[in-house]
């Protein structure tokens, strides 16, 4: 059996990203995962401690969870069903089904595929993979820093962490991965779109949010309550997280500079932890004191995702741009 599923991705300088910020931007290449996204590293970790003698595992998934459980599966040769709501697009189903995985659409939201994933575990002795809220999750994604501190070397560390927040798994295998190479104190820009911002309103609010509908287009930030361990992360003192949101236009505007500047196609969800680099949020951040003045090194999690294609990417601009 494979030691784990997941690559160790590259990192790379972006010159026109650095530009853009004044300060050297690094990339964390996730989108060069074997199914497009970070999410390999925490489910890969996950199955290999949950579902070596499973009979099938059930995952709930706006989309890259569930690849990435289907990949899984498929390596280890065990059947997988794929819970999806039905806003995640078509592409997403024939892609998973080409991993050979079971696919079920059920309700609009990721909230109510959960609620049939958790059921099917239940009912037919399926292993529950969740897509975000699991400590063995936050140990696999926590690889990704361990892979940043010795791609960087010794004695050098970023000066911020840009991140997108879904449901708050990313976020949490950061943080855990912060504290694995010693970098407690580098700030973490936590990002969101309006519309999906789970994390940011449970922030403002000083508890937990569940909000009403998810209205952006950035459907796999798709969680109507953040997990609670990315919350207690943001009532700690030692740490900090800065959440901040930008409109779905703007994420839209960040993937398809990236796309130009960088030559990669990435979705939505993604473009909102790009968007604060074109946008100027990083510099408005610094104006405000909440970023220091003279930035060390910009670590960006390039995400990735799997749920976009040209032909998603021109609907999202007409859909966006009237």
């Amino acid at each position: 059996m494979a030691k784990h599923f997941h690559l160790n991705t590259p990192l790379l300088e972006s010159v026109s990203m650095s530009k853009h910020v004044g300060t050297t931007v690094y990339l964390k290449m996730e989108n060069s995962q074997p199914t497009g996204s970070f999410k390999i590293r925490g489910i890969g970790h996950l199955c290999q401690q949950l579902a070596t003698q499973s009979k099938g595992v059930v995952c709930s998934s706006g989309g890259n969870a569930g690849m990435a459980a289907a990949y899984v599966a498929r390596k280890m040769g065990v059947p997988a069903t794929i819970v999806i709501p039905s806003s995640s697009p078509q592409l997403i189903v024939q892609r998973l089904q080409d991993l050979g995985a079971s696919v079920k659409i059920i309700g609009k939201v990721w909230d109510d595929a959960n609620a049939e994933a958790l059921r099917l575990a239940e009912t037919e002795g399926l292993t529950y993979v969740p897509p975000f809220d699991h400590p063995l999750l936050w140990q696999g994604h926590a690889s990704l820093m361990s892979e940043v501190a010795a791609s960087l070397g010794p004695g050098v560390k970023p000066g911020a962490v840009l991140v997108a927040v879904g449901g708050g798994g990313l976020l949490c295998g950061v943080i855990q991965g912060l504290k694995d190479v010693s970098w407690t104190d580098v700030p973490i820009i936590a990002m969101e779109t309006v519309g999906a911002d789970c994390f940011n309103a449970a922030v403002k609010a000083g508890r937990l949010v569940t909000l009403d509908d998810i209205t952006s287009e950035a459907k796999c930030l798709g969680a109507k309550t953040v997990c609670k361990k990315a919350f207690e992360y943001s009532q700690c003192r030692e740490l900090t997280i800065i959440s901040e949101l930008v409109t779905d236009q703007q994420a839209l505007h960040a993937v398809q500079t990236f796309l130009d500047e960088e030559r990669v196609l990435v979705e939505m969800a993604c473009g909102a932890a790009l968007a604060p680099v074109y946008s100027g949020l990083i510099r408005r951040l610094q104006e405000e004191g909440r970023l220091p003045g003279v930035l060390g090194p910009l670590l960006v999690i390039v995400c990735g995702g799997s749920s976009i294609d040209t032909q998603q990417l021109t609907n999202l601009k007409n859909k966006l741009q009237t």
